[in-house]
This record gives structure tokens, C-alpha cells and sequence, in this order.
């Protein structure tokens, strides 16, 4: 019992040792943990102020030179061309200085057949919305119609393969016939040509939608409205939206060619005005226009289509 109380001085001293041992430690982990504190605090700023990665010049010059090439080559041949046909083509330099003078004033009127290309291009594109619209109300739900119901699409299969490759120029007179005035005919030229693109894409989204989904919704008894509302037209809003961008191309492409043959206001009929006048310049100048209308379409289009497509998730 004594010998379990009281220790020896011995036993005490070891003890001393062993406290004065661990404060040390203590002691000396405290500073090694400020040093390393205060290290880090230093480092810190000069890590913070360290100068950015340098400026990519090769990625800008591989996305612009190219471009300035390939229309520097077309103005090359260009040149070329107007020198060896003795001036029946006029060069870029003469070209650009009438396009100036045009586009100085694109909006002016001086009479019904005597506007400003501003005019004709407005019109054009008005025509090429009201074809296109009307298209789009008519063929996104056929192509709705044709994917759903495997009857209707065997049903008129056979009619868009007969009619989808007549050339639109071709439905012009049939237009003329009915609707008895230019303005229509061009409309509804628009409009077939459109259509096509809308209903064939549509209907193959339709088709491609996995026969899960359409299972659930069986499962669950959803009604027809609501299959379409919440899983067909989720699911085929990429295809609709391609086969909108390929219908808004080809109007465009097409209604140059129907306004040359019904006249009025119009880019076509205004190319068409300058050939009689034999101003090549302004038909140059027009066939430019008519490009970079066409490739800002393209463009806004592809940005809408991508904002709405999805890619599925890789597990």
C-alpha cells in the first residue's frame, strides 16, 4: 500500500524528464505549425500575382486566315476573269465602288418597279414567311400524324416519295392557275417547297423515340394529347428543328427563282431588272446579298436548333 502512494526520486525525475520532453514537443509542433503558416501566407500572394498563360495567336490565326484566303482566292479569280473577257465582267474594284453607291441609300422609292434593294430584300424575305409559316402549321402535325399511326404513314409514303422530287418552279404555274396573281403563286410555291422537309423530319423523330416511353405512357394510361405534349415533342424538337432550317434554305433558294418569273418587288425580279438593263454590277452585287441573307439564316437557325439539342448522358 506504501509502495503504491509514494514514489521514489527516481521515478519523479523520469517524470520531470518526460513533462519537460513533451512540452518540448509541443512546443516545438507549435512553431514548426506557425512557420508553416507563415510560409504559406507568403507564398500565397506571389502564387495569386503569378502572370497568365500567354495569349493564343495560333488558335485566332487558324480560325481567320483561313476564311481571309478562301475570299481572297475569290477575288483573285475574279479579278482574273474580268481581265480576260475585255470588261463584259466588271472587276471587284468597280463592283465594290457601285456597292457603296447602293447600299448609300437601299431604302429609296422613285415608283412601284423602282426601289432600293433594302425594299427588295424586305420583300423577299415577307414572302418566304408566309410560305414558310404556312408550311410549318401544315407539316410539323402531319409529321406528327405520319410517325404516330403506323397506317397513315404507310398511307402517304408512296405520296411524299411521288411529289417530294418535283422541282418547286414546276407547282409556279399550278399556283398561277389557282390564285390568279404573282403574290400568291410565290407564296404558295414557297409553301411546297417547304413542307417536305418539315413532315419528313418530323415523322422519323416521331419514329425513333425508344418504345420505352411510349410503354410507360401506356403504363400510366396518359391521354393522346398529353403523350404528344410531354414525350413526342420533347423528343423530336431536334429533328423538327432540322428539318425547319432545311426547309427555311430551300425557300430561300427557291423564291430568287419565282420572283424572276412573276415579277414585282423582289431580290429575284430586281437581279431579273438589272439583266434587261444588262447591269451586271447590281447582279454581282445582288448575288452577294442573296448569299449573305441566306448564311445569316443558316446561322441564326443552327443557333436555335443547338440551344435545343441534347446529347445523352455516357454512363
Amino acid at each position: 500500500m506504501v509502495s503504491a502512494v509514494f514514489h521514489s526520486p527516481l521515478s519523479a525525475e523520469a517524470e520531470a524528464i518526460a513533462i519537460k520532453s513533451a512540452a518540448s514537443k509541443a512546443i516545438n509542433t507549435r512553431a514548426l505549425g506557425l512557420k508553416h503558416s507563415e510560409s504559406t501566407a507568403m507564398t500565397a500572394p506571389i502564387a495569386s500575382t503569378a502572370p497568365s498563360s500567354p495569349f493564343d495567336w495560333r488558335g485566332v490565326i487558324m480560325a481567320v486566315l483561313p476564311p481571309v484566303l478562301g475570299l481572297g482566292l475569290l477575288v483573285g479569280i475574279w479579278a482574273l476573269v474580268s481581265l480576260g473577257t475585255a470588261s463584259s465582267i466588271p472587276s471587284p474594284l468597280e463592283t465594290a465602288k457601285q456597292a457603296i453607291s447602293i447600299f448609300s441609300d437601299p431604302f429609296y422609292r422613285k415608283g412601284p418597279n423602282d426601289q432600293g434593294v433594302g425594299w427588295n430584300v424586305l420583300m423577299s424575305l415577307e414572302r418566304v414567311a408566309m410560305g414558310f409559316g404556312l408550311a410549318a402549321v401544315v407539316g410539323i402535325p402531319a409529321g406528327f400524324i405520319i410517325g404516330r399511326f403506323d397506317f397513315l404513314g404507310r398511307m402517304f409514303n408512296p405520296l411524299i416519295s411521288l411529289l417530294r422530287p418535283v422541282s418547286p418552279l414546276a407547282w409556279l404555274p399550278i399556283g398561277l392557275l389557282v390564285f390568279k396573281g404573282a403574290n400568291p403563286a410565290a407564296i404558295w410555291t414557297i409553301f411546297i417547297c417547304s413542307i417536305w422537309p418539315m413532315i419528313i423530319n418530323t415523322a422519323v423523330g416521331v419514329q425513333r423515340v425508344p418504345q420505352d416511353y411510349m410503354n410507360v405512357a401506356r403504363v400510366l394510361n396518359l391521354s393522346e394529347w398529353k403523350i404528344v405534349t410531354k414525350i413526342l415533342f420533347p423528343a423530336v424538337l431536334p429533328y423538327m428543328l432540322t428539318g425547319v432550317r432545311l426547309a427555311v434554305g430551300t425557300a430561300w433558294l427557291v423564291i430568287v427563282a419565282a420572283e424572276m418569273l412573276t415579277g414585282g418587288v423582289g431580290i429575284g425580279f430586281w437581279v431579273w431588272d438589272e439583266w434587261n438593263n444588262l447591269n451586271v454590277k447590281n447582279i454581282i452585287i445582288a448575288i452577294f446579298v442573296i448569299g449573305i441573307v441566306g448564311l445569316v439564316l443558316e446561322y441564326l437557325l443552327i443557333k436555335i436548333a443547338t440551344a435545343f439539342t441534347f446529347e445523352e448522358v455516357k454512363s
